[in-house]
């Protein structure tokens, strides 16, 4: 099966400091892959090179078999490929709807009102709170709007950077079960995280990120 994303021998960083020293890893269609690793392995690198925000200095992006390195920000997301951040980045002064409507302002917007349905329907919670700032919302459910509004743009990989960050336990659980209800939707789902346990549990395959390499990749049991 040929893979949805494939980075070859990537290569970028800031300034005269190199992060990321020649990564190689790939996604297949529908599968949930976790990038596990520590702060400063160089996974917010990767992230903000595959989002357009970070220039490569070296190496290949493909998405769906096309060269995509270095591509605008704005052409990423045209192209499916979603991030949904770390530490959530909703607009405080705007209501949950607003923020999820933001999602679709560059894709998805001519389904705008389906999709607001079936993000209702994964996070009942949000249709309760439709017009509360968001700001003002608990960590978990902003981090429910934050993927709400990834889904949004009708993702064809969706990138969850540390959803669980900052979480209590009880809304983890809750936040990889959530996970799981994507991973049995057919999302193809690039799941970076710290939570090396929970997120071994719920992957097809996964990668350990340190100083900028790939260590280690394979099945979760290999890597347990």
């Amino acid at each position: 099966m040929n893979a949805l994303l494939k980075i070859e021998q990537l290569r970028a960083g800031y300034g005269a400091v190199e992060v990321l020293r020649g990564v190689d890893l790939e996604v297949r269609p529908g599968e949930t892959v976790a990038l596990l690793g520590s702060n400063g392995a160089g996974k917010t690198t990767l992230n903000g090179v595959l989002s357009g925000l970070v220039k490569p200095r070296a190496g290949r992006v493909s998405f769906e078999q096309q060269d995509m390195t270095g591509w605008h920000a704005r052409k990423v997301v045209q192209a499916g490929l979603i991030h949904v951040p770390e530490g959530r980045k909703v607009f405080p002064n705007l209501n949950v709807l607003e923020n999820l409507s933001l999602g679709a302002f560059t894709r998805g917007k001519e389904r705008r009102e389906e999709n607001l349905e079936k993000i209702f329907g994964i996070f009942p919670r949000l249709r309760e709170r439709i017009k509360q700032l968001a700001g003002t919302l608990s960590g978990g459910e902003q981090q429910m709007v934050a993927i709400g509004r990834g889904l949004m743009a009708e993702p064809k990989l969706l990138i969850l950077d540390e959803p669980s960050l900052g979480l209590s336990p009880l809304l983890v659980e809750e936040m990889f079960t959530l996970i799981g209800q994507l991973k049995s939707s057919g999302l193809a789902v690039l799941l970076v995280e710290q939570n090396v346990g929970q997120s071994l549990e719920i992957a097809d395959r996964a990668y350990v990120m340190e100083n900028g390499l790939i260590r280690f990749t394979g099945k979760p049991a290999e890597l347990l």
